[in-house]
């Protein structure tokens, strides 16, 4: 009778069994979501049953939440996969939500002293965080903090770099959290970027200026179109202007030599006879005299420039730490580009939106100046936030901050590195 029930139902026997198919794949993969919870809390606990000195205080942690980051999921991801894991490792943790955006910067300004930093968010609160810790006035001290990355935004191009792929939200979000934890770090560059009147803003991706950037900000718009939404928008986007040209004039200095790591260990403090004697010494000699130097005048180079997208971008995509030079990548694309190029080439730049295609001008460089035309209208992507298109002075501050990171990915740019 089940089966002739079964065959004479047959269009909702169907649908039953997709329905019952689709709920037990949603049901195996929470559980295999708690499954790595809770291996990463266990691994999160071995670090909080160390023992520690009785005169030695907890380690403080500062994170800086954003909320609205992951179109507002941002704060359950934290609460179920991160902040776990950090109450567990025996670290003091303070939590600040930001309410509005800006708001991480003027809070950089009050934070007190922590030992660590960690940004739970995207590419957005990277930005904000670091543009106020730099913006200090003791920002030389307080950007020797490391700082740890939760990835809980949209777009997250820092984590390419400190973390393994992993397609599992849950699993990148505990890995990244138990790297915090490890205590690995290596070093970043960081860009600043300075108008003419307003204050810096630091950067560690880089900065856009195109047609690219223009359409790329237009695709959720066309979000009825489904997977044709971006090259929809950057079809769109060609009927109102072609060839879409950029001017502007740009100066620019090349690299610079890298000067050797500072140890991170100070050397210990001698007796307190030994510093006397110095600063009798001191006292009692008599003052050296000046010699003059000869100041080498900086090699600037100037490039009057016509482009469909400019792009300033870090090395810390392609992170190497045993290179000899330091410089920031430069690419001017190209503006002959036919309609279905653009097309295609924009979808790429969905996906890596630094890329330097060929037959675009690859310049190195450690410090330039992007002169624009009056007039000029548009908006700058800086580490994928909009800013108003204007002449800037753009400043690379090589191995600026350091950033917590799995131990494999380490181990891989050494091993990179010594190929």
């Amino acid at each position: 009778k089940v089966l002739t029930t079964l065959r004479s139902h047959w269009k909702k026997t169907t649908l039953g069994v997709c329905l019952l198919s689709w709920g037990g794949n949603w049901l195996y993969g929470k559980h295999c979501d708690n499954l790595l919870r809770r291996a990463a809390c266990q691994e999160a606990q071995a670090f909080g049953n160390q023992l520690i000195p009785s005169s030695m205080p907890l380690k403080k942690a500062t994170v800086f939440l954003n909320p609205a980051a992951c179109k507002g999921k941002a704060r359950n991801l934290f609460e179920k996969n991160a902040a776990p894991i950090l109450h567990l490792s025996g670290l003091d943790v303070t939590v600040v939500k930001t309410d509005y955006e800006g708001q991480a910067k003027k809070l950089l300004e009050l934070m007190e002293n922590t030992d660590l930093i960690i940004i739970a968010g995207g590419d957005g609160t990277v930005q904000e965080v670091i543009t106020g810790l730099l913006r200090r006035a003791d920002e030389a001290v307080f950007s020797k903090i490391p700082i740890g990355f939760i990835p809980l935004g949209k777009t997250c191009t820092l984590s390419h770099t400190l973390y393994p792929e992993s397609t599992n939200q849950v699993q990148h979000i505990t890995n990244a959290t138990l790297a915090i934890l490890k205590g690995e770090t290596v070093p970043l560059d960081v860009l600043q970027i300075k108008g003419e009147k307003e204050q810096p803003v630091f950067a560690v991706t880089g900065l856009r200026w195109g047609s690219y950037r223009d359409a790329g900000v237009k695709v959720s718009k066309y979000w009825y179109l489904g997977p044709l939404k971006t090259k929809a928008a950057h079809l769109f986007s060609t009927f109102k202007e072609w060839p879409q040209k950029h001017q502007a004039a740009l100066m620019y200095l090349g690299p610079t030599e890298r000067p050797p790591e500072e140890p991170e260990e100070k050397p210990s403090r001698p007796p307190l006879y030994v510093r006397l004697y110095r600063r009798l010494r001191l006292y009692w000699s008599s003052p050296p005299k000046e010699i003059p130097q000869d100041v080498t005048p900086e090699d600037w180079e100037e490039l009057k420039l016509s482009t469909i997208e400019l792009s300033i971008a870090t090395r810390n995509r392609q992170l190497d730490l045993m290179r000899t030079e330091d410089f920031m990548d430069i690419c001017i694309e190209a503006d002959t580009v036919s309609k279905g190029q653009f097309v295609n080439r924009g979808s790429q730049k969905m996906r890596d939106p630094h890329m330097c295609p060929k037959g675009s001008q690859r310049i190195q460089a450690s410090r330039c100046i992007l002169q624009l035309p009056e007039g000029t209208e548009g908006s700058f992507g800086i580490d994928n936030e909009e800013y108003e298109a204007m002449p800037v002075e753009v400043k690379l501050l090589p191995r600026k901050l350091r950033f917590f990171c799995d131990p494999r990915m380490r181990e891989q740019m050494l091993h990179a590195a010594v190929q």
